[in-house]
């Protein structure tokens, strides 16, 4: 006699991203969390950025290329009893739009910082970002076996720049550089390490008791232990209201602190709640299925060129073949092809609960932002994706002309993504349209993918605006004529005038009063 899943209780659920500037081992963390969780048995980042091959996180090839994370990526984890989702994020600024749609579809963030460079500027712009969107955020120092900046100074700097209280759950036990443990401040024990060989595999721990570590480790067990008591205790109130960030030291890259990392996870970060839809209602976890479209994905699979589409599970229990409703245009939808997704691999899942990630295997119809809910509910849509305004902008034509089915079709596939936005100019055509982006990144992430993975190599040329504004219906009309501004419009209908920069939008205000060229805020595409 079969079980109905809706009938059996779910493994608690955390859902985390992990996020930082660039370089500051945030892959490396990734698999680490994998390694400790028993995900994978050996960790692929052992040789640094020159062997990154293995990177379960950063699996497409030009990531692997060029030792950068330009996608997140999906993991599912288990630790314990809990089932840990974590979405690994780019770090680089070029694609802050694909890190700030993961930051939609989790309950919690942990900030990768590097212990020589602290606050960098990407860094402070994420905090701003989970400030903004209500997501708590768990901190961890990384590469303390380096040289860096003093702990105390770090905490200082995180007051100060970003007005977060650190109150520490580890603290490390030597200076940066010299790290010879890590210290419980709830209750004095220390924990040493045996690294392994270039971080492949766990490494030894050795529990020191209060008393004992004073005398193994002398006056730097007492020193963090002085340090440590300077600064409040971790708990989960502030922590969720956003006014203190649990602190944690170690190093990824050997696996060292990432346990104890885990552990906060569990204890700190919030289960699943409710989300608030497009209406400004409240979708209850335990509300009939419905689930938010945070990320496509297409060249996952190379030989069958499929489509991703990942989805957040809000409410209800999702099952394999279940009908949903399609909310943006009221059709049915098939999810037999659903899989959780560790990096590329795939795995078919059967059930799903809120906080879940599910792949959705050839979801050509899903765009970022789609919702999807149970016909058996009520209709639901949440609010969409945010879009970032360009600031770079390329043309790009196939190189083949004899590639130009090729050519639209995959322009086509990555503006759908989010990789670029896709803007069309009547002037030019469909055949050589513009490409806007947050960062000049994503037009080598473009380049890449058109060659290798549809066979259409582009050229691109760069042009030199660098502003966008909406174009109403009266600015359209007003800007006839006017030099040095072309008018486009994007995939979803929205029509934009590009221009170099704010001197000449000052200059068109002059001349035309009656132009309004509203600024294209983080918003709604």
């Amino acid at each position: 006699m079969s079980t109905d899943p809706q009938d059996v209780a779910p493994a608690p659920r955390r859902s985390i991203a992990v996020i930082s500037h660039p370089d500051a081992g945030k892959s490396t963390l990734t698999e680490a969390l994998a390694l400790h969780s028993h995900a994978i048995a050996r960790a692929g980042a052992v040789h640094g950025k020159a062997g990154r091959g293995g990177v379960v996180s950063d699996w497409q090839e030009i990531e692997q290329k060029r030792g950068i994370s330009i996608s997140s990526a999906a993991l599912q984890l288990r630790y314990g009893d809990t089932v840990i989702n974590l979405l690994d994020t780019p770090g680089h600024a070029d694609f802050s739009e694909d890190t700030y749609r993961v930051l939609t579809a989790v309950d919690c963030a942990v900030m990768l910082l590097d212990a020589a460079k602290g606050l960098e500027p990407q860094t402070l712009k994420l905090f701003e970002v989970c400030r903004t969107r209500g997501v708590p955020v768990l901190t961890f120092v990384n590469k303390w076996d380096r040289p860096g900046k003093d702990a105390l100074e770090l905490c200082d700097e995180l007051e100060q720049r970003i007005g977060l209280v650190a109150a520490p759950v580890t603290w490390p036990v030597g200076e940066s550089g010299n790290l010879r443990g890590l210290l419980d401040p709830r209750t004095g024990a220390v924990t040493t390490y045996h690294r392994a060989p270039g971080g492949a595999t766990l490494a030894q721990e050795e529990h020191l008791a209060p008393d004992e570590a004073v005398d193994v480790l002398g006056a730097d067990a007492t020193d963090a232990i002085d340090q440590a008591g300077l600064l409040p205790a971790p708990d989960v109130e502030s922590f969720l209201a956003g006014r203190t960030t649990p602190l944690l030291f170690g190093v990824a890259l050997t696996n060292i602190g990432v346990r104890e990392l885990l552990d906060a996870v569990l204890r700190f970060a919030p289960a699943p709640g409710p989300r608030t839809t497009a209406d400004g209602s409240d979708r209850a976890v335990d509300d009939p299925f419905s689930a938010v479209v945070f990320k496509v994905q297409a060249g996952m699979d190379r030989q069958h060129r499929d489509q991703v589409a990942f989805v957040r599970v809000v409410s209800g229990v999702f099952e394999r073949g279940m009908p949903v409703v399609h909310a943006q245009t009221g059709r049915s939808f098939a999810t037999k092809h659903a899989a959780t997704v560790f990096g590329r691999d795939r795995e078919i899942v059967e059930t799903a609960y809120p906080g879940d990630v599910v792949g959705l295997v050839n979801a050509t119809a899903l765009a970022v932002g789609d919702t999807l809910y149970d016909p058996e509910g009520p209709a639901t849509r949440f609010p969409p994706m945010p879009s970032f305004p360009p600031e770079h902008f390329v043309t790009a034509r196939a190189a083949d002309p004899g590639r130009s089915k090729q050519f639209r079709k995959g322009i086509a596939q990555l503006a759908h993504e989010g990789v670029v936005q896709l803007l069309i100019s009547a002037d030019r055509g469909d055949g050589e349209p513009i490409l806007g982006a947050v960062g000049p990144l994503q037009f080598e992430v473009v380049t890449f993918r058109m060659e290798h993975e549809f066979g259409a190599p582009v050229r691109t040329q760069s042009l030199s605006y660098g502003l966008a504004r909406l174009a109403t219906d009266e600015d359209v009309a007003a800007l006839a004529g006017a030099r040095g501004v072309e008018l486009v419009t994007r995939t979803d209908g929205t029509r934009l005038a590009l221009m170099r920069d704010r001197w000449v939008l000052q200059a068109l205000r002059r001349d035309r009063p009656t132009l309004t060229l509203p600024e294209l805020l983080v918003s709604a595409a």
